[in-house]
């Protein structure tokens, strides 16, 4: 397995970003894997994730947005995140031009992500994994915030966590039923971070992961 760090730009005016490439001796695809609003590319659960990915023959991008980047509390706007998603996507495509390329993220990077593949079609696309998808405010339950989805051209894997307050699980159910290229995995008594106890979910995480992106493979 390989790492390197990278960096590549999102446009002139909000500049470069950093990465990090992980990836296996022959990875069969290559994801974009988008952080959270509250920690960068280089949160543990992040590392521990494109680790496992990478030990399951998949590649990941990951990458901090401007705001992690430059160390800033708030998250950017989601203007900035999709162009950085897109300039992510872009160098991905670059880096591995024959891997099947997949979209990816934790919370709110996986939510920036489906916005921009919901305004935006790249043939190159093959999918998009949902590390937790906050469907609304702790304590606020709505689905407004998965509204969006329905634009969505490619399929969608949500990974979610029973106890996760961020999507509370009969109504993150009841949106992917209603989407045809939606796959909901449950993870019984995981919260929004995937703690649950003492279960090893990054393995479990990854199974699921690589389970899927396989039978989109074969589908090519």
């Amino acid at each position: 397995m390989s790492t390197r760090s990278i960096q590549f730009a999102v446009s002139p005016a909000i500049g470069k970003v950093s990465g990090i490439v992980m990836a296996p001796a022959k990875p069969v695809a290559i994801l974009t894997l988008a952080h959270g609003a509250g920690a960068g590319m280089d949160h543990i659960f992040m590392e521990k994730l494109a680790t496992s990915l990478a030990e399951a023959g998949i590649a990941t991008l990951r990458f901090n947005f401007p705001f992690a980047e430059h160390k800033k509390g708030r998250p950017d706007t989601p203007a900035v995140a999709h162009q950085t998603i897109e300039a992510a996507i872009g160098k991905a495509q670059e880096l591995y031009p024959t891997l099947p390329l997949f979209a990816a993220g934790k919370s709110f990077g996986g939510r920036m992500s489906s916005q921009y593949l919901a305004a935006n079609h790249p043939k190159a696309m093959k999918g998009i994994v949902f590390y937790g998808f906050p469907l609304h405010p702790a304590g606020k339950p709505s689905i407004d915030r998965a509204e969006h989805l329905k634009e969505v051209k490619v399929p969608m894997l949500l990974l979610q966590g029973t106890k996760d307050t961020l999507a509370t699980w009969d109504l993150i159910e009841s949106v992917c039923k209603s989407l045809k290229k939606a796959s909901l995995v449950k993870f019984e008594g995981a919260d929004h971070s995937f703690k649950a106890g003492k279960t090893d979910t990054i393995a479990l995480l990854t199974a699921a992961t690589k389970e899927w992106v396989n039978k989109k493979i074969e589908k090519l």
